[in-house]
């Protein structure tokens, strides 16, 4: 496993993704803006001029056992495919609720009940994600989910996230932002 990266999403004029949509699908939106840039490493990125700058870091897996982590590990495709033009930023924070639960709780309603994991497997290696946490570093959200993908797989990235969202995992959102973009 590589160690833990930050990585910064950088809203404003300039980035090489185009956003084609930031909606609100629980709680409050992000300003409006015109690009993304992504900032990744321990440096600190220049955001004087920018809309909105959210930040995370990637980790170690969680919720997850061996034999998930192998399967994942086996399918799960690389972020910045030529092809991959397509991608969705999409923020969440979690109730208190959901914190206070014990881990292996966490892992009952993640796994065991919504089959988070054995959703998102449906649509690997066609759509790519990567997960920043960032409840750990005081953020505005707990979670930092990017996602790349072809548009030919564009409907399927659709029904993947309306079956996520259709989850108990998902009782336990409080806020949540879609942002769409496409690499020109």
């Amino acid at each position: 496993m590589p160690p833990p990266l930050t990585v910064t999403f950088i809203a404003g004029m300039s980035g090489p993704w185009l956003i084609e949509r930031i909606a609100p699908v629980l709680g409050e939106s992000l300003p409006a803006a015109d690009r993304v840039a992504i900032h990744e490493g321990s440096g600190i990125p220049d955001t004087r001029n920018c809309d909105w700058a959210l930040r995370g870091a990637t980790s170690n897996t969680r919720y997850t056992n061996r034999a998930e982590v192998t399967r994942l590990a086996a399918v799960q495709q690389d972020l910045q495919r030529p092809r991959a033009t397509l991608a969705a930023l999409i923020p969440i924070r979690k109730t208190e609720a959901w914190w206070a639960l014990a881990q292996n709780e966490r892992r009952d309603i993640f796994e065991e009940q919504s089959k988070h994991i054995a959703i998102g497997m449906e649509y690997l290696p066609p759509v790519a994600r990567r997960l920043h946490h960032c409840r750990e570093l005081g953020e505005p959200f707990d979670f930092l989910t990017w996602f790349e993908y072809a548009p030919e797989h564009a409907d399927a990235f659709e029904e993947l996230v309306n079956r996520l969202r259709e989850t108990r995992e998902w009782h336990y959102v409080e806020r949540e932002v879609d942002i769409r973009l496409k690499r020109p």
